[in-house]
């Protein structure tokens, strides 16, 4: 058993373990079920549960998340749009997200898949000081898309 200050009490039956911690008007928390034999610990246990969120959320504050966001694109996008769409991209992976890159085929645009490729060729090409490749291009569906991850 250990006291509030880190201290062993030494091995003691439960009910005696328990009885010190009422009279110091504190919990008695088994802290390691699984030794032999178990270990107990005598705290606030109201105060430990706050401060394990506390640190819990201090945590998740520091943790950064990373977003996909996506540029829509079609074979026949002219060069005035592809640009403005390709700043776009860069302002995106220089904020440090990823960017998703998709072309969507319309009826039998899908017959000319070279399109697609070629367009998202040209963009890797434009981007590759920007950002790394994390999948190649694909074809989903009636999508091709590839993805960029901002370069560090």
């Amino acid at each position: 058993m250990i006291d509030e200050d880190g201290m062993q009490l030494g091995i003691m039956p439960p009910m005696q373990a328990l009885e010190i911690a009422r009279e110091r008007g504190l919990d008695l928390v088994e802290i390691a079920p699984q030794a032999n034999p178990p270990v107990c610990r005598i705290i606030n246990y109201g105060k430990w549960l706050y401060e394990q969120k506390k640190k819990a959320h201090e945590a998740k504050k520091k943790q950064t998340t990373i977003t996909v966001k996506e540029i829509k694109f079609r074979p026949g996008t002219d060069d005035h749009d592809y640009e403005f769409k390709k700043n776009n991209a860069i302002r995106i992976l220089q904020d440090g997200d990823k960017v998703k890159a998709s072309v969507r085929f319309v009826g039998r645009e899908i017959t000319h898949k070279e399109l697609g490729e070629q367009l998202l060729a040209r963009l890797e090409q434009d981007l590759a000081k920007f950002a790394n490749v994390e999948s190649r291009p694909k074809m989903e569906g009636m999508y091709m898309f590839v993805i960029f991850a901002p370069k560090k």
